[in-house]
């Protein structure tokens, strides 16, 4: 499906029925880098609908030329959910980007969102605090056989650059980033348009959503120690810091994110 939106139009797809979940991806990829393994934890925990959507400039989501910055992303997403998520408390999930999106639609409607899962997630800074990236098990076969932008970013983003986990990447996260809007995301919006005009939460001391913080220990992309001002602001959060797990904690360590999500979803139903 797709939804007219400010400054283009937002594809989206929506599974279940009950308490509306928006769902983002990470910068260069799809819904699919996130459908594919939230939806197993939905087979056994009903009363959830799961709206995922291609993040502007993602996907099969498209934007007009007046189109620059995060800004934009937020003003169209916000648009997106005024248009399908009308007059309903809802939840978010955001991976890395999207989950400094995520904060930027929690500090524009705090008093619609029941609960909010970050996972990886950027911040508004310009400056982080890094880990030293570790790499476990590679397998420089297969890599090598790999085309060269392919072997790039499983290097970049993979700790775990094995078989097993290069085959998750290609099959999860590597579709939506042949689809990805390039002449936009390699342009210089990042140096201009990158930061949100308004940093999410600076005005506010305490946040009383549901929360659940998943970062990763060795995430040599976004990092773990800036975080920590989030665990203060939200009252009732799960804050976890996962060992030999690097920016792709999604895959490196699934059943552990998916445990813990799924008692996000059981506090979520708690706090209605």
């Amino acid at each position: 499906m797709n939804c007219l939106v400010t400054k283009g139009s937002i594809h989206y797809k929506v599974f279940g029925t009950g308490h509306p979940i928006l769902i983002l991806h990470s910068m260069g990829t799809d819904f699919r880098s996130m459908s594919s393994w939230i939806e197993p934890i939905f087979e056994n925990v009903p009363g959830f609908q799961r709206i995922y959507i291609d993040l502007p400039a993602h996907g099969e989501s498209d934007i007009n030329e007046s189109f620059n910055s995060s800004d934009d992303m937020l003003l169209n997403i916000l648009d997106f959910i005024d248009k399908t998520i009308t007059n309903q408390m809802f939840s978010l999930i955001g991976f890395s980007y999207g989950g400094y999106l995520a904060q930027g639609i929690l500090h524009s409607k705090k008093s619609s969102i029941r609960s909010i899962c970050l996972l990886a997630t950027s911040l508004h800074l310009k400056e982080r605090k890094l880990p030293q990236k570790i790499v476990i098990n590679k397998n420089e076969a297969l890599l090598s056989g790999l085309e060269h932008d392919i072997k790039i970013a499983i290097e970049t983003l993979m700790n775990y650059q094995d078989e097993e986990h290069i085959k998750c990447f290609l099959s999860e996260i590597q579709p939506g980033r042949v689809l990805a809007n390039k002449n936009f995301l390699l342009s210089n919006w990042r140096e201009n348009g990158y930061s949100l005009s308004e940093e999410p939460f600076h005005n506010v001391k305490e946040i009383s959503q549901t929360a659940l913080i998943i970062l990763g220990k060795q995430d040599a992309i976004c990092g773990y120690e800036d975080h920590f001002f989030l665990l203060k602001k939200f009252s009732k959060a799960t804050f976890a810091i996962l060992d030999h797990a690097g920016h792709m904690l999604q895959i490196e360590k699934r059943e552990l994110v998916q445990s813990l999500m799924k008692d996000w979803l059981t506090r979520t139903i708690q706090s209605t």
